[in-house]
């Protein structure tokens, strides 16, 4: 694998992933902190290694790479989060992250797969949560015909798949496909995982900024099968 993850297997061919690529690789590698980097890297339970830039100082990078580049298509953004997904340290997936939540409108339901990709490698939630809300909510949102295979998510063994499926809607508000939002909730009721539990939580909170009281008539019913974390978190603004 080169410095510029060109050896991403998968990822198409892209003249304008090659430009970004070498010029992010370039731009981010000289603003490195070392010392910054392992606070980082120890904040994210080892997930992966870390240049050590912070959130402000990356974005404002990221628009000097970005600067003067062409609008891409669908297999741009696959060939750069593909290739950027291919490089250690975590800035470079911040980086796809927030190119695909800008860009996913460029892309069609043919992009789900390199999507569940990215959230099943090197899954950790401050990349899963962005691309669960932004890029697969955005792209089922796109193409309704995706919630198919939301429902092969949400019972798949992966927990960050899973955790996914529940977060998609996250941004929907009065568009929440609310039986399926329900059914996902209590098809992984019983997960034991802490981030799944979270998620369900989290979702029926969002949510719950729309419709309270169908929020709490659910839970009204349906207590008992979830963790106390899951309740407490979907009750946090709304009360009991």
């Amino acid at each position: 694998m080169t410095v510029t993850g060109a050896g991403a297997a998968g990822a198409p061919p892209s003249v304008l992933a090659d430009t970004v690529l070498e010029r992010l690789s370039a731009v981010y590698a000289g603003a490195a902190d070392p010392v910054r980097a392992a606070g980082m890297r120890a904040y994210m339970k080892d997930v992966a290694p870390f240049l050590g830039i912070p959130t402000p100082d990356r974005r404002a990078l990221s628009r000097t790479v970005l600067a003067g580049t062409p609008r891409p298509d669908e297999a741009d953004c696959a060939a750069i989060a593909l290739r950027c997904w291919a490089l250690p340290q975590r800035e470079y997936h911040y980086f796809a992250v927030d190119y695909l939540r800008r860009h996913v409108g460029r892309c069609s339901s043919a992009f789900l797969p390199t999507a569940r990709r990215l959230v099943a490698t090197v899954s950790w939630w401050d990349t899963v949560d962005l691309l669960a809300a932004h890029v697969v909510g955005g792209l089922v949102a796109a193409d309704p015909r995706l919630t198919a295979d939301m429902d092969a998510w949400i019972a798949d063994d992966d927990l960050w798949v899973a955790r996914s499926a529940l977060l998609h809607q996250l941004r929907y508000k009065d568009r929440t496909d609310v039986d399926r939002l329900f059914a996902y909730c209590l098809r992984q009721s019983g997960h034991p995982d802490f981030f799944v539990r979270k998620a369900i939580g989290w979702c029926l909170r969002e949510y719950a900024k729309t419709a309270p009281d169908a929020v709490r008539a659910f839970l009204a019913r349906e207590r008992g099968r979830f963790a106390p974390l899951s309740v407490r978190e979907a009750l946090k603004n709304i009360g009991e």
